[in-house]
């Protein structure tokens, strides 16, 4: 019988993580709820990639919140995207705002916002952020709950 999750390729089976974001496959499954309009959010507390200066890993804590389309991304393709970036060499900037657009070409969300809350590297914090919009009316989309950088103090 023939479902939404029929073509899905990753999910429930042994999967390996991708050599590169570029080779990272993303699945989706047609959005059940079409027509009504809430915000989902992945967050990802351990994301890594590396410094294509150094080649030193960078460390960030991703919020990912949108309010889907006709499709949503199935969780197991993105925490495998997610991956495909621990050998990748990027600036925190282009990690941070080439994940979100590739899932915005991918899903065609209504909305969608990022937050890379990235650690220290030579004492200075990071934080990018990017959205496709002003935020949709009428859905509840919770601050992301990431204090700012504080230190030890």
């Amino acid at each position: 019988m023939e479902t939404i999750y029929s073509n899905l390729k990753q999910l429930g089976g042994r999967t390996v993580l991708p050599d590169s974001p570029e080779t990272a496959e993303l699945e989706r499954v047609e959005n059940s709820q079409k027509g009504v309009s809430y915000c989902v959010r992945f967050t990802a507390p351990e994301f890594t990639s590396l410094c294509p200066m150094t080649g030193q890993p960078d460390f960030a804590h991703l919020v990912i919140d949108y309010v889907p389309g006709d499709w949503l991304v199935e969780s197991k393709s993105l925490k495998l995207f997610l991956g495909s970036f621990r050998n990748h060499g990027a600036f925190h900037e282009d990690c941070t705002v080439s994940i979100a657009r590739r899932l915005v070409d991918f899903l065609a969300p209504q909305w969608l916002r990022i937050g890379g809350y990235w650690y220290p590297r030579g004492g200075i914090p990071i934080d990018v952020f990017w959205q496709t919009g002003a935020m949709p009316q009428g859905v509840w989309i919770p601050d992301q709950g990431v204090p700012p950088y504080r230190g030890r103090g």
